[in-house]
């Protein structure tokens, strides 16, 4: 009888748990949903952006707990005031434009001030108009003054080597342009045409990219032999403006295409001379680019980069020999950050050189003579310099952002510095613990510091570029409402990495509903693209699907491991020839760390999510990684990094084409995914090549694989939309939980 009652008491704890501890139900769903308009507009006195006029004044617009107020700043007087008066306005533009205009609303841009600050112009809508604040009046200017190019423009589009028109020499007395695959000159008094080259054939022919020297006695041409013209296609099932689908291609070079070959050429037009440039020294190209003549007409620059992106160069040409220098030679025995980390800036028509190098296994600033030789490093230090933001040339100073020089604060916050030309009189224009944004007045004597960190909200002050000192409060974030609406601040969390000496940061997201008695399934979402770092450092109080998803009841991380930027070179060179790496051993022993400290992270229960190269990451998590994954959601995946844009793959994976690219494809490997696994693919994705996940989907049918695939109709290159959230919500709650989903028409009615 004893053990009958045990059992009806361990049934009756059983029962009454699960109840209790009931997760992924309609409740949750119903909040998940409505998380982000919940959190919307909570937080007070947080500006984003500020905009400094040429007079030294600065306006911006804050969200105060009584609406969008407009702000001028006047930091010599230190005060700041509303620009105008906001119930006035309000009347003035609906009167004007027939509609009405909330005072504590008002969208205006490019605001201007006249000198004595009494009329203010400014873009509504697409109209320019001006604002007579002595005489309360409004004038429109333009309707259509505030109009923006919204053509949108595709990333992958071939440069067109054939259309550009004739171009006139500086001294407007002759124009050159390109016949028959030729360089001619057309003196614009006689109308004489006169040809300068003859070495130009439809299979390496001229370009009409022609620049003149500026004392028009010299041209700079090149011939271009073109490189492959691959396509990719797709079918646009259900255009919205006819019934039939629609045949759709894209320009979309690929790792291992033949590339276009550039020659520059050297022709003096006194005496019609062409002079062959050697092309030894760039003739293994991935690109060509930024061909500059010297303001003194001695020289023509440019940059090459070497198929590879072992090699950069800085070349220079003589114009009266057409010899060929090279300024600055940038090698690395992995590969060369071109599109994230390179800086150049000449300085004095070239007598000296500005660039950015991770020679020394950080990215730091030198300083290099006009022939080419290393004068000085001017930063240096285990920390990187992020970005160069302005050389002042006057003052031979070079201001820069940089992160990691503080052992006590995360490695990523970003700080804003100055150094001169010497590497002498540093100066740090933030010290305040927290992931700064600045914004400097025209004339550098002024900035505005806003610094925040994910669970500390933004504060803003104004200080003076000569001694970093505040000069005035401008706010204070108050986000006492979003407190009061059960927000939790995600927590920077840190664990040792796979060589049990570097740190790894990353966040931990939890749900409002958070119980530290029960039990969370873990999911990350990942994206660990080589050309940056991803988790986020700034204070926001929502954080995309990461908090809609944690509020179904899961605890939700995102984490940096090795193979991202922004740290050391060593840690950067994880990634090379090795995506499939994605920082796994880091994210997983990160994981584990965080479980052991908090027990309610379930370290055996894990999801991943990612879009793109994210997708690839999630998507290896399962093919690679399944010891530790259990469920992923793959969207718009790169699957193969031989079927994706070449300038991203090559710049990590390296050229030429090896074993090494099928080593981290998830296509060759697909035999080896276990676990829950589900695609999500837009249809008509022009930024990661649509047929990279169907080719993954055959590989999985290939390899008798269970998975989910959701294409959606017209959608591009995307997480999924609001469709593929559901679908991902779902997926998750099914795989990790074991849970059967709400019906959507109870959840989304």
């Amino acid at each position: 009888m004893g053990f009958f009652f045990q059992k009806i008491s361990v049934f009756f704890i059983l029962i009454t748990s699960g109840a209790l501890f009931a997760q992924g139900t309609l409740k949750e769903y119903k909040k998940a949903i409505i998380i982000d308009s919940l959190f919307r507009n909570k937080v007070h006195n947080s500006p984003s952006s500020f905009h400094w006029l040429d007079t030294n004044l600065m306006w911006y617009v804050n969200n105060s707990t009584d609406g969008k107020k407009y702000l001028l700043v006047d930091p010599v007087q230190k005060t700041q005031k509303e620009c105008f008066d906001h119930d006035t306005l309000a009347s003035l533009l609906s009167k004007e434009f027939n509609e009405e205009v909330d005072s504590k609303d008002i969208d205006i841009s490019r605001l201007e001030f006249n000198q004595d600050l009494s009329e203010l112009t400014f873009i509504y809508g697409e109209a320019k108009v001006s604002h007579n604040l002595q005489a309360n009046t409004l004038t429109l200017i333009d309707p259509e003054g505030g109009k923006r190019d919204s053509d949108r423009r595709y990333w992958g589009n071939r440069f067109d080597e054939k259309s550009n028109p004739p171009v006139v020499s500086p001294d407007s007395t002759m124009t050159a342009f390109i016949k028959n695959d030729n360089l001619y000159i057309k003196d614009k008094a006689t109308e004489e045409e006169t040809r300068l080259s003859y070495d130009g054939a439809p299979g390496f022919f001229y370009s009409t990219y022609i620049k003149w020297s500026p004392d028009s006695k010299k041209i700079m041409a090149y011939k271009v032999r073109p490189g492959d013209d691959r396509k990719i296609y797709f079918v646009e099932s259900s255009p919205e403006d006819q019934f039939q689908p629609k045949l759709q291609s894209r320009d979309y070079l690929k790792p291992g295409d033949e590339l276009p070959f550039k020659s520059p050429q050297l022709f003096l037009v006194d005496s019609k001379k062409h002079i062959q440039v050697p092309t030894g020294e760039f003739s293994h190209q991935f690109g060509l680019n930024r061909i500059d003549w010297r303001e003194d007409s001695r020289a023509f620059t440019f940059e090459y980069n070497q198929r590879g992106h072992q090699a950069y160069k800085i070349i220079e040409v003589n114009a009266s020999t057409g010899k060929v220098k090279v300024l600055v030679n940038e090698t690395s025995d992995t590969f060369i950050d071109y599109s994230s980390k390179k800086y150049r800036y000449d300085v004095e028509d070239g007598k000296e050189i500005i660039w950015t190098s991770e020679r020394d296994g950080w990215n730091h600033i030198y300083l290099y003579d006009g022939n080419g030789q290393v004068k000085k490093q001017l930063t240096k230090g285990d920390w990187v310099v992020r970005e160069v933001i302005h050389v002042d040339e006057g003052n031979r100073e070079v201001y820069f952002t940089a992160s990691g020089m503080d052992k006590d604060q995360d490695p990523y916050f970003l700080h804003y510095c100055k150094v001169d030309f010497e590497g002498k009189n540093f100066t740090r224009f933030t010290k305040e613990d927290g992931n700064h944004s600045v914004t400097f007045s025209e004339d550098y004597t002024y900035y505005v510091d806003q610094y925040s960190k994910v669970d500390t909200p933004p504060v803003t002050v104004l200080k003076s570029a000569k001694n970093s000192k505040k000069v005035m409060d401008l706010q204070q974030a108050d986000h006492s409402e979003l407190l009061k609406e059960g927000w939790i601040a995600p927590e920077v969390f840190t664990a040792k990495g796979r060589d049990g000496v570097t740190d790894i940061w990353g966040v931990i997201v939890r749900p409002t509903s958070f119980d530290p008695t029960k039990t969370y399934p873990v999911i990350e979402y990942i994206y660990a693209g080589p050309h940056s770092s991803f988790v986020p450092k700034d204070f926001r109080s929502y954080y995309w699907s990461m908090s809609s998803i944690a509020e179904l009841g899961f605890i939700v991380v995102q984490i940096d491991g090795m193979g991202t930027s922004n740290r050391s070179k060593a840690f950067h060179d994880v990634c090379w020839q090795n995506l499939k790496d994605g920082g796994f051993p880091d994210r997983k022993l990160w994981i584990k760390t965080a479980a052991k400290k908090y027990p309610y992270m379930n370290a055996d229960k894990v999801g991943i999510y990612g879009t793109s190269a994210g997708g690839q990451n999630s998507a290896a998590a399962l093919v690679f990684n399944s010891d530790f994954y259990d469920v992923a959601v793959s969207s718009c995946g790169c699957h193969d990094n031989r079927m994706d844009k070449i300038w991203w793959n090559e710049q990590f994976m390296g050229y030429p084409i090896g074993p090494h690219y099928a080593a981290s494809s998830n296509i060759e490997n697909a035999a080896k995914m276990q676990g829950n696994l589900m695609l999500i693919l837009g249809e008509v994705d022009d930024n990661v090549d649509p047929s990279t996940t169907m080719q993954f989907a055959n590989a999985l049918i290939k390899a008798n694989k269970n998975f989910e695939l959701v294409t959606i109709p017209g959608m591009g290159h995307s997480s999924g939309g609001d469709f593929g959230e559901r679908k991902r919500k779902d997926f998750f709650v099914k795989h990790l939980m074991g849970v059967e989903p709400p019906a959507w028409e109870e959840v989304y009615e």
